[in-house]
């Protein structure tokens, strides 16, 4: 399956502050810089796995029709 053609959009809801210093690394390597902000990604295990590590800070969406 081919899944570098997927997107996600990250958007963080809740804010880096008081969070474990990984986590706002894992925050700013996505290109996130402050709440309300998105990011488009392709879908990769690797992103993935980033989002999981901070789930609780970010809402994730598919990306359709490209």
């Amino acid at each position: 399956m081919n899944t570098t053609n997927k997107k996600i959009t990250i958007t963080q809801v809740r804010s880096g502050i008081g969070q474990m210093k990984r986590q706002k690394r894992t925050l700013k390597a996505l290109g996130i810089s402050k709440r309300g902000r998105s990011v488009l990604h392709n879908d990769t295990p690797g992103v993935r796995g980033m989002v999981e590590s901070i789930k609780h800070l970010v809402a994730v969406s598919e990306v359709r029709g490209e």
